[in-house]
């Protein structure tokens, strides 16, 4: 005859559990009085609890990874979002790390986490991380390296950087076609006129609509006036170096074989030269305004 426990025996058991989950939470209770007393000045990093990696809290998690992502965004959230925590952004790059590392294609953290990076900690490498990380857990998701040379061109005015991601989001499928305009500002913004022209004249020539071709068209004013008036500026520094004055306009560096011809802009205009400067600049005409 198989042996059943007394109901007395079952009501002690739950009561003796009762009883320690109890005095566990007077504990904790006891303990979180005691470290809100810490002050934050004497004991730098006191403001957050350390979390251990992603790694760890994968196998901590029995399974419930996404689970653990959802709880520790959601926290992060509210930390954040807290002014009096004055060194809250010391761990921010730590903390979505861990967020992304349990749940790798959770893609809200990756955007939020950047924003916070560059509005809140004033931390661009922190938000240029954060969106490597999104980038290369979910290769197929071109907002990434989008937000990335956003935050590169924007930012930090690395026009380079800006270059390299925003090539690398117009590999991806579905990538929307404005990001390649954007690559050739950050071509033109970090001085290389040639490639700039060549991509500006080839989005031109591609271009689906009229108001895509007019963008085109007047970036690519912009660069040869940009291009012209660096050889124009250029003839009259040399001209100033060897006569000790400057060129009284462009037609004396064209007779004095300075120029071989004096260009002008996209729209058939002379380019405005200031003998007192040395500068040139164009005069745009109203229907590119």
């Amino acid at each position: 005859m198989a042996k059943t426990s007394s109901p007395k025996k079952g009501t002690a058991t739950t009561l003796l559990l009762i009883a320690f989950l109890m005095a566990m939470a007077a504990a904790f209770t006891a303990l979180k009085v005691r470290t809100d007393k810490v002050v934050r000045e004497t004991l730098p990093g006191s403001s957050i609890i350390y979390i251990p990696s992603g790694k760890f809290l994968k196998y901590a998690t029995f399974g419930y990874r996404a689970l653990a992502a959802d709880a520790i965004y959601l926290w992060a959230i509210q930390y954040y979002s807290t002014p009096t925590i004055d060194d809250r952004f010391d761990h921010l790059d730590h903390i979505f790390a861990i967020i992304n590392e349990l749940d790798p294609r959770y893609q809200d953290p990756y955007e939020v986490g950047a924003l916070i990076a560059v509005q809140e900690a004033r931390n661009p490498a922190a938000a240029l991380s954060i969106l490597d990380r999104g980038a290369a857990n979910n290769p197929d998701q071109w907002v990434y390296p989008f937000d990335a040379g956003h935050v590169a061109m924007m930012t930090l005015k690395d026009f380079p950087l800006a270059e390299k991601y925003f090539e690398q989001c117009m590999k991806i499928p579905d990538a929307p076609e404005f990001v390649e305009r954007l690559r050739a500002n950050a071509i033109f913004k970090k001085g290389d006129l040639r490639t700039s022209w060549e991509t500006w004249l080839d989005i031109y020539k591609k271009a689906p609509d009229e108001r895509t071709k007019k963008i085109a068209s007047n970036h690519l004013y912009n660069v040869k006036a940009a291009i012209d008036s660096a050889a124009l500026e250029d003839a009259a520094a040399k001209y100033r170096e060897r006569f000790g004055r400057p060129p009284a306009d462009l037609e004396t560096l064209l007779r004095t074989g300075f120029l071989r011809e004096v260009p002008k802009d996209m729209d058939g205009e002379d380019y405005l030269y200031d003998p007192a400067t040395g500068k040139v600049k164009t005069v745009i005409s109203p229907w590119r305004r």
